[in-house]
């Protein structure tokens, strides 16, 4: 079986990852389980910079396939907003809860048609012999009036898909991978993997 350290202390992404490849012959661990600690500085202007440093850090401290992913919100009508500080809007430890309310009145005049906004996940794998791998997925939606859902984390309960009529927090787990910018990225990520892995 291959082991993929994928470079997060999220135990939400790494449940999305561990589905997405559950008919590969892989186990995926998070930093914690593979015992690694390093400081991860994400100095990147893009989703895919950042990405790319966070599986390059943590490549230095392992001969196993590293994936990193960096993905964020990005609302129009915000200019771009959270964008590539998602995690990091309004402090790293602030709740959701804040940070989704804060959006949420930041918008409150927004028409619907101006609440266009997407999810933008960007995926770095490095091998053992050190090739880079990239993939992206993008998720369309709209910033919807309220809070609503339990099944997602961080901006998920304001984002709002038309397709479903509901926020990516009130869709099943299948449907929001099926549809996601995680499970867009690491379907293409997936399907690299399995040519290299194979041999």
């Amino acid at each position: 079986m291959t082991e993929i350290v994928f470079a997060t202390q999220n135990p939400g992404k790494a449940r999305e990852v561990a589905m997405m490849f559950a008919d590969m012959d892989v186990c995926v661990k998070t930093l914690k389980e593979a015992g690694i600690e390093a400081a991860i500085v994400e100095n990147g202007s893009t989703f895919m910079e950042n990405a790319r440093i966070k599986a390059e850090t943590i490549a230095r401290h392992t001969d196993k396939i590293v994936l990193a992913d960096d993905s964020g919100l990005v609302i129009d009508y915000l200019n771009g907003e959270p964008g590539i500080y998602s995690a990091r809007y309004m402090g790293e430890d602030t709740s959701y809860d804040i940070k989704n309310q804060n959006i949420l009145e930041r918008m409150k005049d927004a028409p619907e048609q101006l609440r266009s906004a997407r999810f933008v996940c960007a995926m770095a794998a490095v091998m053992p012999d050190g090739e880079v791998i990239e993939t992206e997925g993008v998720m369309e939606g709209i910033i919807g009036y309220e809070i609503a859902g339990e099944n997602g984390f961080g901006y998920d309960p304001i984002f709002y898909l038309p397709e479903f009529k509901a926020s990516s927090a009130e869709i099943t787990p299948e449907e929001k991978n099926a549809v996601s910018h995680r499970g867009k990225a690491l379907r293409l990520m997936q399907g690299e993997l399995q040519k290299r892995i194979r041999g």
